[in-house]
């Protein structure tokens, strides 16, 4: 009874605990099966390379900047942008642990003294002397750096501005320990006499021959029939061109098209239609596009070629008040009208300074701080030594805040684009005028210093509607989407895609970090599915892409290293046909034993060939035929030569001469020229071979 009672008055807490146990048990068995760990962060582990972890957070900040970067140069990001960003961040982040390590390993260091040199020495470093450089001579200003360097240690120093140069300088050292890493590796790089003369001769020495051919697509591709043996023959000797760089994955699938119907277009043109008298009456059209467009676009002047083609001739000839429209742009149906028009500058030459509203407290401040500069100035202090010292835009700053002219679109001469609210404030000032305005970049005191030229523009205020699918034909394609779906076992997808009578496609061969595929933009889901699918796999949802409904299935695993005959088989067998082809156009020459016969045989032409040279193994009329002119240039003369596979077809040879250059005079010149270009690659080969035998672990499918 004890042992009852005692089980009874604590059976609650005995079934709480038996439940608890359940669960973490449960839960450590799918962490265990995933590969991941309860507890640890894994999901802030964006790769190990050689065992060292590159954490996603820190990653992200590197991407931050660069997208940043491209955002301030004017550039769309794109899914097309977003992935080459993301790639080219990787490869900076992969190439800087790889190179720390051997630098760590070789002991390379850069001493107090020497990073002192390189900052205020007699010959700083050359992107110091680029920051601090005259904006007329081009020529490195100490003076702008010592007083550059006195701010820093002032009082009244932004912290962050501290914290940007220490950065700064930390990146410059890293770059100087990797100079002295290839250093190392360069001097090691040895061009002696024989390399000089093989170069010299390859770029000069040229020879005659006759030829004749016979093309591969002379014999039709469906009299070839392919054996296993073609296949085996050709991979294994071919093997060391296979390697995957990387994991790649392929999937087909089938589309459900949502696209807006013939009923949702006339839907939205109506509603344009009833927008069109109003804009007519408007007096405020600014407005009126933020209320009505999809597209807020500022209402702001324009200069002829601004507006899009079909609106440029037109507004450029009407009066003011004309509306045009509806007309149907980039998906929208449109409505244009003319609110005002005028002559202005064609260009106009300004120099600013930035605040960062977020290390001053707030915009108000920011806009304080710029006044109190303008004042400043207005009093006789130097633009150019303030610019220096308070402006956030050090690319700006260095140059005592110059900027490249613009027009009245915001169009700078040597590419680049200048903020509307920029824009807008620089045409309306006079010169010399000093004018304060708020951009998305921070805070602007802009001097104007030049304004030329004379040009109209007009001020055109539009408003958009996007042509969308209504919720009608999204629920038909997305129940046909599902219903399909609904039908698939993991064997009968083909089946069910002939019998619904649909197109099956392909997205072949693309990584865990694509964020789009051929005819699928903002692909990220479905490539998340695919490297988390196994071979055979159909998804268990219909994904989203744009305005289409998918539904896939994995069709192939390619991962990193060589790849398998079977993964590469579809690839191989344009070539492994050609080489079944040459056998038989071979035979076709076969007992000549001069050029004339061997043509004569075959039914084809001589061709003669002059002056051609190894370096350039182009056969004129051809194409480039690398393994043919290696031959033809370790072959005897007057003597026919056997058959070669060549690129297009089948080739057989004689050689009429030689002519050597005359003997390399300048040892010295030539090697220094082979040097150089293998100078020019070592970089890149050197990292490249450093990835190649760097242990990665890349989780970036998962978390990109």
């Amino acid at each position: 009874m004890g042992i009852m009672g005692y089980l009874r008055d604590r059976m609650g807490k005995i079934v709480a605990i038996l439940i608890g146990l359940a669960l973490l048990a449960f839960i450590v068995s799918e962490v265990v099966r995933s590969g991941g760990s309860f507890f640890r962060d894994d999901n802030n582990e964006l790769a190990v390379v050689n065992g060292e972890k590159v954490p996603y957070d820190e990653f992200n900040k590197k991407l931050e900047q660069n997208t940043a970067q491209f955002k301030q140069a004017g550039q769309a990001i794109s899914p097309q942008i977003t992935s080459y960003i993301q790639e080219t961040t990787w490869n900076q982040y992969l190439s800087q642990i790889l190179m720390n390590k051997e630098v760590e390993k070789l002991g390379i260091v850069v001493g107090s003294d020497e990073s002192t040199s390189m900052v205020n020495g007699n010959t700083p470093d050359q992107q110091i002397a680029r920051q601090f450089s005259d904006p007329q001579t081009g020529q490195f200003d100490r003076n702008k750096l010592n007083q550059f360097l006195s701010y820093l240690q002032s009082a009244k120093a932004d912290p962050n501005q501290k914290q940007a140069w220490a950065d700064f300088l930390t990146q410059l050292i890293e770059a100087k320990k990797a100079t002295k890493y290839m250093a190392l590796v360069t001097n090691g790089l040895y061009v002696n006499s024989l390399d000089a003369k093989d170069d010299y001769e390859a770029k000069n020495k040229l020879v005659n021959f006759k030829y004749a051919t016979l093309d591969y697509a002379s014999i039709p591709d469906a009299k070839v029939t392919l054996t296993d043996d073609d296949y085996n023959t050709y991979y294994n000797a071919h093997k060391g061109e296979f390697k995957n760089q990387q994991d790649v994955r392929s999937f087909e699938y089938v589309s459900f098209n949502a696209s807006p119907s013939k009923e949702d277009s006339a839907a939205v043109k109506a509603q344009v239609d009833k927008l069109a008298d109003a804009f007519k009456t408007s007096t405020n059209d600014s407005l009126f596009v933020q209320i009505n467009s999809e597209t807020k676009t500022p209402v702001s002047f324009q200069k002829k070629g601004g507006l899009e083609p079909k609106l440029d001739t037109v507004m450029f000839n009407a009066a003011k008040g004309f509306v045009y429209g509806p007309y149907i742009s980039n998906g929208s149906y449109k409505l244009a009208k003319l609110t005002d028009e005028k002559t202005t500058f064609d260009s106009v030459r300004t120099r600013h300074i930035l605040i960062n509203p977020a290390a001053e407290g707030g915009v108000e401040k920011a806009i304080a701080k710029a006044d109190s500069i303008k004042k400043l100035i207005q009093g006789g202090k130097s633009f150019t030594e303030l610019a220096s010292t308070f402006s956030t835009d050090k690319g700006s700053a260095v140059k005592g805040g110059e900027i490249p002219a613009f027009d009245v679109n915001g169009n700078m001469g040597g590419g680049g684009q200048i903020t509307p609210e920029y824009t807008n404030a620089a045409f309306k000032a006079g010169k010399g005028d000093l004018v304060v305005v708020t951009s998305q970049f921070g805070v602007h005191l802009i001097q104007i210093e030049d304004q030329k030229g004379s040009v109209k523009v007009v001020k055109v205020a539009i408003v958009d509607k996007p042509i969308t699918a209504s919720s009608k034909t999204q629920t038909v394609a997305y129940s046909h989407a599902q219903q399909f779906l609904g039908n698939l076992t993991k064997d009968n997808f083909d089946a069910e895609v002939k019998k619904e009578g649909l197109k099956k496609s392909v997205a072949e061969d693309f990584t865990g970090v694509a964020a789009s595929l051929p005819g699928l933009d903002n692909a990220r889901e479905v490539v998340r599915w695919a490297y988390k699918a196994e071979k055979g796999d159909i998804t268990d949802k219909v994904f989203t892409i744009g305005d289409q409904y998918i539904v896939t299935r994995l069709t192939e695993i390619k991962p990193k290293g060589i790849l398998s005959l079977e993964a590469v088989k579809k690839q191989i067998e344009p070539a492994v046909r050609n080489e079944v082809k040459a056998k038989e156009l071979a035979a076709k020459f076969q007992g000549a034993t001069t050029i004339d016969q061997a043509a004569q045989k075959a039914g084809v032409k001589v061709v003669p060939v002059q002056n051609v040279v190894f370096a350039n193994p182009i056969i004129p009329g051809a194409s480039l035929e690398y393994k043919v002119i290696g031959s033809i240039f370790g072959s005897k003369l007057n003597t026919l030569s056997k058959p070669i596979n060549g690129q297009q077809g089948v080739y057989v040879y004689v050689v009429d001469s030689f002519t050597n250059p005359p003997a390399l005079t300048n040892n010295v010149r030539e090697k220094q020229q082979v040097a150089q270009a293998l100078m020019q690659r070592a970089a890149g080969q050197v990292l490249d071979a450093l990835k190649d035998n760097a242990i990665v672990k890349d989780n970036r499918a998962k978390l990109l």
